[in-house]
């Protein structure tokens, strides 16, 4: 009895903490579940209060820009009143001794201080003490909940410690295991090193064979090959170099950055020219009010072109950047792509040149302008003599924009040894060219903070203003970040090339005839790797005999068939271009009898006109009237007269046109040329139809083909989220029923122990009675 109780109350314990711990594991999946929910949630505030940030950080800018400008204006308001101050005379007035009574009324006014500031102290020390209290409750539920909290880690302790006496075991266990696989590896081992030995001695055997037929194909090489390309560095230069391939990534990385700040710079000049375009269309005179001047005018159109010679530039740069690939080498010398952008960066210069004299020509007509003032028209030669030095700058750069181009094509205009000295200089340029660019911009500033003091100045051109700053600010950025990307990569540019050719050894510094290679190498390798793809492509399947029989077939009924519709097609289209050619003919035919009629009656007229005018004029009214009604009538007058003075009116020649052929001539002339310009309108809107449905169908599969692979990513994505989502099915299942199977034994067995325990307790209750019966009838014997 006692055994089985122990055992009892050991399960019972057992389960409980088994319970305990399933509670402890469910309550900890929830905190992490909710501390991961909390988190996201305070990644996205954090985000938005990132956002939030940045948003007032702009603001702040354009505020702070707002006061400096507004600072300005202050101070030379400032100076304006300081000397105005110093022209007139300041009166001190004395002021009478105070009374008596003041001193009385500070004194009260004190004492009401001094309540107002006790009544004060009294309210924060019951605050005070009231938030003591407080906090000495939360201190207090804090320790309850910290103590309930050292309990449950207690226990999870202990469930550790049971689980790293089960992990000894099956360390120990494995630690055995790891013995016997030792043993076997040295046994392998042994083996090894005698399959090494005979492996030794084979490798001995094959030296020997490549040794003989080495000596064979060197006398094959020296007796019978004709022509050597390693043996010259003319021929040499030919083949293509073994290059590290980290050095060329790192150098397509560096031309990135370029092509970066490149169009940045590219952007921010031509923001520059097209809001100076349309500051000069509104200032000194606005191009809606009245007529600008000669010179704003040219200036104006010549500003409108700066977008073809920025886009150039940075067209070719990409295009330079395009051409850059991992597997072949870029030097100096093989770089053709900065020809172009040199070409198109002079372009550029000698634009700017060109605008040069329009601007300066304009900055002195703002200057002649009666609102100008004194300090106004300093602030314009300021910016005068900076454009000035800004075009100079660039022309400076472009001198070694040039000379680096030159380089792919004369690989001795700039040798190896002036690399750093040139690259120094060039860096150097760009730095001046980044001070004047600040100069510009800060000359400009001033300038505009003090037009816009003048009352002539509308909201549009302080607008047009502020985007020109902003431009030059931009592109003061981007000469900076130029200047400072040439000066951290001085050493990249200026390092010698280092490469291997065949039959030569590791060539380096200042052997310019070495490392030289043919600008060709490119073209021939890009042929020798697609020859070597075109040889690796796989051979096409063939079709199964019985498959191309019955495919034949198809193809002759198909072809008897076509024969068939073709010639039906072919008559019916005889058909229809004869109807159609009678058609024309017929009209044609009433075209020209409309025409006849119209010409007859035309003539009937004239003629009619021409007989009431001569009978008129010599018969009179009676005779007119008698002729007008025979000729309602419908008789011929005309062909017999009945006066001989109408005689010499029939002699008179009546041309009253052009002839009949050639005027068919004409008409039908104009009526095929009104046909043939209608085929041709037709036909071009068949063309013009047919090529954009043509870029759509293009268009349409390619999108097609996109469509399908993201369908087949998908796919494979939705089949493993499949084979994922069935796993974790079938690895929950199978612990819900162990789990199950566990709580059911378990229930099992402990029925079966109340069970026994019940009977148990039967018993003894039985025994009992007997022993108390047994013990009642000895007693009364």
């Amino acid at each position: 009895m006692s055994d089985i109780q122990t055992k009892y109350q050991k399960l019972a314990q057992e389960f409980a903490k088994l319970r305990a711990q399933n509670q402890v594991l469910k309550k900890a999946v929830i905190e992490e579940q909710g501390k991961q929910t909390q988190f996201k949630d305070a990644i996205k505030e954090r985000d938005q209060k990132v956002r939030k940030f940045e948003q007032e950080i702009d603001s702040l800018t354009f505020r702070n820009q707002q006061l400096t400008k507004r600072v300005n204006i202050l101070q030379d308001d400032l100076e304006i009143a300081e000397s105005r101050a110093k022209k007139g005379k300041n009166k001190v007035t004395t002021e009478p001794v105070a009374r008596p009574k003041l001193e009385q009324n500070v004194i009260g006014e004190e004492l009401r201080n001094k309540i107002q500031e006790n009544e004060r102290l009294h309210i924060q020390f019951n605050q005070s003490s009231a938030e003591h209290q407080q906090t000495m409750l939360s201190l207090q539920d804090r320790l309850y909940a910290l103590e309930n909290e050292n309990s449950q880690h207690q226990r999870i302790l202990e469930t550790t410690q049971k689980q790293n006496k089960d992990m000894i075991e099956r360390l120990q266990q494995d630690k055995a295991r790891l013995e016997v696989k030792i043993r076997n590896m040295e046994k392998e081992s042994g083996d090894a090193v005698m399959k090494a030995e005979k492996s030794e001695q084979e490798l001995k055997i094959l030296e020997e064979d490549l040794g003989s037929k080495l000596e064979v194909a060197r006398k094959l090489i020296t007796d019978k090959l004709p022509f050597n390309d390693t043996e010259l560095r003319k021929f040499n230069a030919l083949n293509v170099p073994t290059h590290d391939r980290k050095q060329q990534q790192r150098t397509k990385e560096l031309v990135g950055k370029a092509k970066v700040l490149m169009s940045e710079m590219c952007s921010a000049l031509s923001n520059f020219h097209t809001y100076t375009e349309q500051r000069t269309k509104i200032f000194p005179v606005d191009a809606s009010a009245g007529s600008l001047s000669v010179v704003n005018a040219k200036f104006c159109t010549y500003l409108h072109e700066n977008a073809a010679y920025l886009r150039s530039i940075e067209k070719s740069f990409n295009n330079f950047y395009d051409d850059i690939t991992e597997d072949a080498l870029t030097t100096l010398e093989t770089a053709t792509g900065l020809q172009d952008f040199s070409s198109k960066f002079s372009k550029y210069v000698s634009y700017l040149n060109k605008l040069l004299p329009y601007q300066l020509l304009s900055l002195e007509e703002e200057c002649a302008l009666s609102s100008c003032s004194q300090t106004l028209e300093s602030r314009n030669m300021e910016l005068h003599s900076a454009l000035k030095k800004l075009t100079s700058a660039f022309t400076k750069l472009d001198s070694y924009v040039q000379l680096l181009a030159m380089t792919s094509k004369k690989s001795g205009d700039l040798p190896q040894a002036n690399h750093r000295e040139f690259f120094n200089k060039m860096i150097s340029s760009v730095t001046y060219l980044s001070s004047i660019v600040k100069d510009v911009s800060k000359s400009y500033n001033f300038k505009v903070s003090l037009e816009h003091q003048l009352p002539t100045v509308t909201q549009k051109l302080k607008t047009t203003d502020e985007c020109v700053v902003s431009s030059l600010i931009s592109l003061v950025t981007c000469t900076g970040k130029l200047s400072n990307f040439m000066k951290s990569n001085v050493d990249m540019f200026s390092a010698p090339t280092s490469y291997r050719t065949r039959g030569h050894s590791f060539i380096q510094d200042d052997d310019q005839q070495g490392r030289m290679t043919s600008p060709t190498v490119s073209t021939l390798r890009e042929k020798s790797v697609n020859y070597m793809a075109m040889l690796n492509k796989p051979s096409p399947d063939s079709v199964p005999y019985t498959q191309a029989l019955n495919n034949r077939r198809v193809l002759v009924s198909s072809t008897e068939s076509k024969e068939g519709l073709a010639q039906q097609l072919a008559s019916n289209s005889d058909k229809i271009s004869r109807l159609e050619q009678d058609r024309e003919h017929w009209l044609l035919e009433a075209q020209l009898l409309q025409i006849k009629y119209d010409k007859e009656a035309m003539k009937v007229n004239q003629l009619q006109s021409q007989l009431q005018s001569h009978i008129s004029g010599v018969h009179g009214p009676d005779l007119m009237r008698q002729v007008s009604n025979d000729s309602q009538e419908g008789s011929k007058a005309d062909h017999k007269p009945t006066d001989p003075s109408l005689g010499s009116l029939s002699k008179q020649p009546m041309d009253f046109g052009e002839s009949e052929e050639t005027s068919r001539e004409n008409l039908i002339k104009k009526h095929f040329t009104s046909k043939v310009s209608i085929m041709t309108n037709h036909r071009q809107m068949v063309d013009s139809k047919s090529v954009s449905f043509h870029s759509e169908c293009r268009a349409l599969h390619q999108r097609l083909s996109l469509a399908e692979k993201s369908k087949q990513k998908t796919q494979t994505e939705l089949q493993k989220a499949n084979q994922m989502i069935l796993q974790l099915q079938g690895e929950l299942s199978t612990t819900s029923r162990s789990y199950d199977d566990q709580l059911k034994m378990m229930s099992d067995h402990l029925c079966s122990l109340n069970e026994k325990l019940t009977s148990q307790k039967d018993e003894i209750d039985s025994l009992k009675l007997s022993m108390k019966q047994t013990a009642k009838k000895g007693k009364g014997k």
